[in-house]
């Protein structure tokens, strides 16, 4: 997705780790890199986030759990209250033993396309509070007066167990919060309805209809993002498609004991904008990128994303590259169990590849909120501000309705 041109816990079992990385040697980009890095303005900002988060990066290799899950309890605890309904597998227990009817939402715990994505703190908001505090099913009850922190930790440990992730897929904790501009490195499935709106000037909003879907595996995302334009031009109203994304992210390592992510991604827009009113670029432009998300044990985060866009035809756009980072904190009420309120703030550069350019900063603080029950629908809201080249650019409203629809229907998880 172009965004400059829209304007608009610890399991107790060892992970295995992959690498694979590409790398490019070219001169050229390395020199516009470093003049990419150095403008005037865009120093002063890249120390400033180095300087702020270097703290956080060295702290980021100590990740580390109170006490670790001891699996052996966890089997005696879940042998005790879980397997008359989840049975002795984590399937579900025979439903000829079973007094209830088995719901949509009830739990197949070898199933690791479903459990791996979830964070284990949602499995303990389940456990401590019951089904229905996450909008599902009253028949799991809450066991937050019948057992220790301790022991939800350890049939949490056992009960990742039963999914053996063969695929090395990457673990829910490293599903940060999504920014309104920067990527997140994590293979989603979910629906986004974003929109920006000009906040001075002549009237023009755009909303990008993105669908991010895995597909193959859970290390691999489709996404296709569909902009629709509105203009006030020359006081007339006006209205249309944008250049249309399609692309494809693969998840390349990740981590949860040094909290760390990688993914690349590649992109096609497709000139399907009309560019004579402003709504697309006119040529097809491809989109690399590679984005690296680094989460930290104080629930405090850090996304990057760097990538270019490469035009067919640079006649009618020249050929640019970005850098966006946007560092967050996740807070939550009951031991990080409730709702979850994500502040951020996202640094955006962008430079065009030609004689005498100078890079584009804009900012960006923002809030993302949980707001059903089940935490499968968010909201994200924020205003960008340009403070370098202003000429010609101005602030916009940004606001994002998020659908995760991995966790169920949108109109379910709400009571």
């Amino acid at each position: 997705m172009r965004h400059e041109a829209t304007a608009v816990g610890d399991t107790g079992a060892a992970l295995k780790e992959t690498w694979h990385l590409n790398a490019m040697g070219e001169s050229r980009v390395l020199r516009f890199l470093f003049g990419f890095l150095m403008g005037s303005a865009s120093v002063h900002i890249v120390w400033v986030v180095v300087l702020l988060t270097c703290p956080l990066l060295l702290s980021a290799q100590t990740i580390h759990y109170a006490k670790r899950p001891d699996v052996r309890n966890g089997e005696k605890v879940y042998k005790g209250g879980c397997i008359a309904c989840h049975g002795s597998e984590g399937k579900g227990a025979p439903i000829a033993s079973t007094a209830f009817t088995r719901p949509d939402t009830f739990p197949d715990f070898t199933d690791c396309a479903g459990t791996t994505p979830e964070p284990n703190g949602n499995w303990k908001a389940v456990i401590v509070h019951g089904g229905p505090s996450r909008g599902l099913s009253q028949i799991m009850p809450a066991f937050g007066d019948l057992l220790t922190d301790e022991e939800i930790n350890d049939v949490i440990g056992y009960m990742r167990g039963f999914c053996k992730n063969v695929h090395h897929d990457p673990l829910g904790e490293l599903n940060l919060p999504r920014a309104l501009v920067t990527e997140k490195a994590f293979p989603e499935n979910e629906i986004v309805i974003s929109t920006a709106a000009s906040a001075s000037g002549a009237p023009a909003w755009s909303t990008d209809i993105i669908d991010e879907r895995t597909i193959i595996d859970a290390r691999t995302q489709l996404e296709t993002d569909v902009p629709v334009n509105y203009a006030d031009q020359a006081h007339n109203w006006t209205a249309g498609f944008g250049d249309i994304t399609l692309a494809l992210k693969r998840e390349m390592f990740s981590s949860l004991r040094t909290g760390s992510i990688l993914s690349l991604q590649g992109g096609i827009l497709l000139p399907t904008g009309d560019s004579k009113r402003g709504f697309g670029a006119g040529t097809t432009q491809f989109e690399p990128f590679a984005a690296f998300d680094q989460l930290f044990k104080t629930n405090t985060f850090l996304q990057t994303q760097l990538g270019a866009d490469l035009p067919v035809d640079t006649g009618v756009v020249p050929r640019s590259m970005f850098w966006r980072v946007a560092v967050g904190q996740a807070m939550a009420p009951d031991h990080m169990l409730g709702r979850l309120f994500s502040p951020m703030v996202e640094f955006l550069a962008v430079r065009d590849f030609k004689p005498g350019a100078t890079t584009n900063w804009d900012v960006l603080p923002e809030m993302q909120i949980t707001i059903s029950r089940r935490q499968h629908v968010r909201i994200g809201f924020g205003v960008r501000e340009p403070f370098t080249n202003t000429n010609g650019r101005v602030p916009q409203v940004m606001f994002y309705l998020l659908w995760d629809r991995a966790d169920g229907k949108l109109w379910n998880g709400w009571r």
